[in-house]
C-alpha cells in the first residue's frame, strides 16, 4: 500500500499526516501538530515518530501568488502553451518582476463568463523561496511541492452542479471557489490564525497554549443557551480577525458569477467552538459546515473527527502526493511544469481537427474513365464534400446557436428573478420608508407639544417675577392670562391715570413684554380698571 508524508509548515508549526491508498481505500496511519523552535529537528521528530524515512514527502508553498488570464478554448495545446507563457512575461513587466526568478504552474478550466474562452489560473513562486523549501527538507524524500489552496479540494466529494467555497483559515486565509466541481479562484487574505496565536502568545508566552485555547474557546452565538465565560476569555482576541474573513466571504459570495451553495470551513481556526454557526449567522441561505474528509467515516472510531479535522491541510498534501485532484501542480526541481486541465476541460486545448486519409486512387475501379468522365465525377465528387461539409457546418450553427438561446434564457430568467427579488425589496423598503416618515411625524409632534408645554410651565411665575420688580405701589394686578402661545393679558386697576400708563411704559421699555397695547378701560368705585396686552419676548 502506497504512503505518503503531507506536510503542511508554517511560523512556529508543522501539522503532519501520513496517509496510505490502495485502490479506493484511504487510511491515516499516524498525524498531529508538532509547534517548533528549530524546524530541522522538528522534521526530523515527525519522520522519525511516523517512520517515515523512505516515504515521500509532500510539503506547501510558502509564498506563492495566483493570476488569472482568458484563452480562446480552440488553441492547441503548444499554442496555448505559448500564449500563457507571452501573458505571464507581459504581467511581470507590468508589475516589475523578472520573470526568469520566478518559477510557475497553470491550471485550466472553463471561462464561466464568456463559454468560448479558457480561465488560465496561474501559480507562481519566487525561486529563492522555492529553493529555501528544498533545502529545508534536503536528505528527505520530498516528492510533490504544490500549493495548499489547491490540494485542499482533493478532501471533499463534491456533489455535481455543486459551487462551493473552502475557507481555510492557517496562518493566512486562503478561500479557494470551486464551481461545478472544478477549483476556479483562489483568494489570499493576510488575516488567520498566525495574528491570533500571536496575541494569545504575548499573554500566555506559548504557542501551543495559544493553540489550546483555540480548541477550547467557545464562539456564542443567538442559538447558543449556555455561556461559560472560562470559554470566551480570549473572544476579544479572535472575533476581530474572524469578523474580517467572514466579511471578504460574504463579499466573495455576492459577487460570484455562478450562485454558491456552500461553504466549508478548515485549518487551523476550525477547532474554535461553534465557528460555522458564526459563519452561518452571518452568511444566511449559503450553508456553512467544518469540512471533514470525505473517507473519514471510513477510518477508526476510536479518534475524534474533530483531531482529522485540524491537519486537513497536511492530509490534503499527502493525497496530491499519491495521485489525487489535479495534476500538474507539483512545484519540486525535475517535475513536470507544463499546465494541467480539469477534469470539466480536459478536452480543451487540442485542435479538434481529424486528418482525413486522402490518398484515393480512382485506378482501384478496374478500369480507367475518360477525361470528361473524370471530370464529372470530380464535380459529384466536390458538390458531396461541399454538402457533407455544408450539412455539418450547419448542424454545427444550429447546435451553437440553440445552446446560445438556451444560455441565453437560462441568463434572462435569472435576471428576472433578481429584478423581481429588487422590486419585493424595492417596495418593503417604500413600505418602511412611508412607516418611518410617519413615525418621525409623529415623534416630531410630540416634541413639539412636550416644548411647547416646557417653554409655557414658567412663563406665569417668571413674568411675575419681572413685574414684581417694576410695579408701582399704586398699581393693582387683578388677573394674569397666558390666553395663547406667548400671548399675555393682565388686568391693573389704580386711582390715577398716570400710574397705569407708567405701568404700561415699564413693560414695553423694559421688555417684559413685546408689542405692548391698551385695551378697554373704566372706572370703578374710585379705580381706573386697564387691560394691557402683549407677547412674551
Amino acid at each position: 500500500m502506497p504512503s505518503y508524508l503531507g506536510l503542511f509548515i508554517e511560523d512556529n508549526l508543522i501539522k503532519y499526516a501520513k496517509v496510505s491508498k490502495e485502490k479506493e481505500n484511504i487510511k491515516i496511519d499516524s498525524f498531529g501538530v508538532k509547534f517548533y523552535s528549530n524546524i530541522s529537528q522538528a522534521i526530523k521528530q515527525i519522520v522519525e515518530e511516523t517512520y517515515s524515512y523512505r516515504t515521500p514527502i509532500s510539503v506547501n508553498l510558502t509564498e506563492e501568488a495566483y493570476q488569472y488570464f482568458n484563452m480562446f478554448s480552440l488553441l492547441n495545446k503548444k499554442d496555448l502553451e505559448k500564449a500563457i507563457k507571452l501573458e505571464f512575461e507581459s504581467y511581470c513587466n507590468e508589475k516589475g518582476y523578472n520573470p526568469n526568478s520566478l518559477e510557475t504552474r497553470y491550471a485550466i478550466v472553463n471561462n464561466a463568463d464568456d463559454k468560448e474562452k479558457l480561465k488560465v489560473i496561474n501559480i507562481s513562486e519566487n525561486k529563492i523561496e522555492l529553493n529555501k523549501i528544498q533545502q529545508r527538507l534536503e536528505g528527505y524524500r520530498v516528492g510533490t511541492i504544490a500549493p495548499v489552496s489547491m490540494s485542499i479540494p482533493n478532501l471533499i466529494n463534491f456533489p455535481p452542479k455543486e459551487n462551493a467555497l473552502i475557507v481555510n483559515i492557517e496562518g493566512k486565509t486562503t478561500i479557494t471557489t470551486v464551481i461545478d466541481g472544478n477549483v476556479y479562484n483562489i483568494t489570499t487574505l493576510d488575516e488567520g490564525s498566525k495574528e491570533i496565536l500571536e496575541k494569545i502568545n504575548l499573554k500566555e508566552n506559548s504557542y501551543s497554549k495559544a493553540y489550546e485555547i483555540c480548541q477550547n474557546t467557545t464562539i456564542y452565538t443567538a442559538d447558543t443557551q449556555d455561556f461559560v465565560e472560562e470559554q470566551s476569555r480570549y473572544l476579544e482576541d479572535i472575533m476581530p480577525t474572524l469578523y474580517n474573513i467572514v466579511g471578504q466571504v460574504q463579499k466573495i459570495i455576492n459577487e460570484s458569477v455562478e450562485t454558491i451553495n456552500k461553504v466549508y470551513i478548515t485549518g487551523t481556526l476550525s477547532c474554535v467552538n461553534n465557528i460555522d454557526l458564526y459563519f452561518q449567522e452571518y452568511l444566511g441561505k449559503v450553508k456553512c459546515e467544518i469540512l471533514k474528509p470525505y473517507f473519514v467515516q471510513n477510518l477508526v472510531k476510536e479518534v475524534n473527527i474533530k483531531e482529522y479535522v485540524e491537519v486537513n491541510s497536511a492530509i490534503s498534501l499527502a493525497l496530491l502526493g499519491l495521485g489525487d485532484g489535479i495534476k500538474g501542480i507539483n512545484f519540486k526541481k525535475g517535475s513536470i511544469g507544463e499546465g494541467f486541465l480539469s477534469k470539466s476541460s480536459k478536452d480543451k486545448g487540442k485542435s479538434g481537427k481529424k486528418i482525413l486519409n486522402t490518398n484515393f486512387n480512382f485506378n482501384d475501379f478496374g478500369e480507367k474513365f475518360s477525361k470528361s468522365e473524370m471530370g464529372i465525377l470530380r464535380s459529384i465528387i466536390s458538390l458531396i464534400i461541399f454538402i457533407v461539409v455544408f450539412s455539418g457546418f450547419s448542424i454545427l450553427l444550429t447546435n451553437q446557436i440553440e445552446a446560445k438561446t438556451e444560455e441565453v434564457n437560462n441568463v434572462i430568467t435569472k435576471i428576472n428573478a433578481q429584478i423581481s427579488r429588487v422590486q419585493k425589496d424595492t417596495t418593503t423598503l417604500n413600505n418602511k420608508t412611508d412607516e418611518y416618515s410617519t413615525l418621525i411625524s409623529d415623534l416630531e409632534e410630540v416634541n413639539s407639544k412636550i416644548s411647547d408645554m416646557n417653554a409655557s410651565k414658567n412663563l406665569i411665575p417668571n413674568l411675575l417675577n419681572q413685574i414684581m420688580n417694576e410695579i408701582d405701589k399704586d398699581v393693582q394686578i387683578t388677573s394674569i392670562e397666558n390666553t395663547t402661545g406667548k400671548h399675555i393679558v393682565i388686568v391693573a386697576q389704580s386711582p390715577e391715570y398716570p400710574a397705569l400708563g407708567y405701568f404700561k411704559a415699564k413693560l414695553k421699555t423694559k421688555n417684559i413684554l413685546q408689542n405692548v397695547v391698551s385695551g378697554s378701560s373704566m372706572k370703578q368705585d374710585g379705580m381706573i380698571i386697564v387691560t394691557i396686552e402683549g407677547d412674551l419676548p
